[in-house]
């Protein structure tokens, strides 16, 4: 399933040299991604330190954080489009970025690649375990970002279609697409045939994955759940009651030391963010083309922020 976030990537090792160079290599001016505008990328000791990865959806959640956090009068510096997780739980480990919009699944796989653990509850009560000493997670959302089976509302609407075992009483044949690795992947085409008995053919779609859904070559995709286009291409998102896929919901991860600082405004926003606010969110992002910035004062504001 194509997205601008990619996970995982080139091992810790590699991140530590790429965060290195990062600060190192450049001085102001965008070709820093550890830079929000110029100036000194260190911050002092009151000051908390947002990030977020190379992903518009993930900028607007930690730009929702750092607004919230200076409602409350703290003084933060953001730190966008770091990267991926090998580049910036480093920096979070050191201190130099205080707090992360994360995915609870990815961020938990990502540590315990063999987790068993798959529902929403569970993979957030393996979390505390997994983290390395210095990390922590505060309150979850109701919001994922995570893989699901995703089919056009009018193809659930011709069979009867609410959930992924739902598929088993489609008759007709199944093509499932998504990126090439979802063919090896345990939620993929077997997968779906132990868990819930589905049958499909799979086509390596890629990058037009849902442009391929749309125009009815593939009868099922694997998209991310906050895709914008679940909303503007009229999609169903199946439900999962057998855990097929690792639940992923957004949750913030904080260095141990401003924890306590943080905790009760962000947990208040977990609170308050929901799949349907992240989805239209990404909406007004990719299709209006409004800046995280605007688009997270706005949710702020309607939420009583």
């Amino acid at each position: 399933m194509f997205t601008a976030r990619t996970k995982k990537g080139l091992g810790l090792v590699a991140g530590l040299a790429v965060a290195s160079l990062a600060f190192a290599g450049c001085s102001g001016g965008s070709s820093d991604p550890l830079s929000n505008g110029g100036g000194d990328a260190s911050a002092s000791s009151d000051t908390i330190v947002v990030g977020s990865q190379a992903y518009y959806s993930n900028e607007i959640i930690a730009e929702i954080y750092a607004q919230a956090l200076e409602g409350a009068g703290k003084t933060v510096k953001r730190q966008f489009q770091i990267g991926q997780r090998d580049a910036y739980i480093p920096l979070l480990e050191d201190g130099t970025v205080s707090v992360f919009p994360e995915y609870t699944g990815n961020l938990l796989q990502f540590f315990q690649k063999d987790t068993t653990a798959r529902t929403s509850d569970d993979v957030y009560a393996a979390l505390p375990a997994a983290l390395p000493q210095g990390l922590e997670v505060l309150d979850q959302s109701q919001a994922t970002d995570q893989d699901s089976y995703t089919v056009t509302k009018a193809f659930a609407d011709a069979n009867g279609l609410t959930s992924i075992a739902d598929l088993s009483k489609v008759t007709s044949g199944l093509t499932l697409g998504g990126n090439a690795e979802l063919a090896e992947r345990p939620y993929g085409p077997a997968g779906l045939q132990s868990t819930y008995g589905v049958n499909v053919q799979f086509s390596p779609t890629g990058e037009t994955t849902v442009d391929d859904l749309v125009a009815g070559t593939i009868q099922v995709a694997n998209v991310y759940t906050a895709d914008p286009r679940i909303k503007t291409d009229n999609l169903l998102t199946l439900t999962d009651p057998k855990g097929l896929f690792l639940a992923s919901n957004v949750v913030p991860v904080v260095n141990s030391n401003v924890a306590s600082e943080v905790s009760d405004v962000l947990n208040k926003v977990s609170a308050a963010l929901t799949e349907d606010a992240l989805v239209a969110m990404n909406v007004e992002s990719t299709v209006d083309q409004k800046s995280s910035a605007d688009i997270a004062k706005e949710w702020l504001s309607a939420n009583g922020f």
